[in-house]
């Protein structure tokens, strides 16, 4: 398997299907989180749905980059979440977060080699493959924290849908 599959591998398995570091990932944890769930706050915690938002948000971003776009993505605004008020508000969030999944793993996987060690938009961020291995950590940090407030959320009697 080529280093580029096996990147590929490991992003899809924290956001689309994956078991094997966590035993779960981004879309078993969502799956059947209500929008009112994903919209409760926990304590001083992060919502589901600002957890949700915050992740596609670098996803896309990084994806804008692979096809050919620029990086204007920008920290301060990883958390600006338009508000989610509706079951189809959180589904589109959602579906967006899987399509750009989908898509930013298939454009990792047909990487060549080179790409991977050529740096990423400026020398400050390093190589593709920094980047990839970036947002495959990111992603677990916060899987970790949607599974634990999802926890809180089922202690406390907020049940799924």
């Amino acid at each position: 398997m080529t280093p580029s599959a096996q990147l590929a591998n490991r992003f899809r398995e924290v956001i689309l299907n994956g078991r094997w570091v966590a035993n779960t990932n981004f879309k078993a944890q969502l799956s059947g989180v209500s929008w009112e769930q994903a919209t409760r706050k926990v304590g001083s915690l992060n919502t589901i749905a600002a957890l949700t938002f915050h992740i596609h948000y670098y996803i896309a971003g990084i994806l804008k980059v692979f096809e050919g776009g620029a990086l204007d993505i920008r920290d301060k605004y990883s958390f600006d979440m338009p508000p989610i008020q509706s079951q189809q508000d959180w589904d589109k969030l959602r579906d967006s977060l899987w399509r750009d999944a989908e898509r930013f793993a298939d454009l990792v996987e047909q990487m060549p080699e080179a790409r991977l060690q050529a740096i990423f938009v400026d020398e400050k961020y390093g190589a593709y493959q920094r980047n990839i291995d970036g947002m495959i950590e990111h992603s677990y940090y916060h899987l970790g924290q949607v599974s634990l407030i999802r926890k809180l959320l089922e202690s406390q009697g907020v049940a799924e849908r």
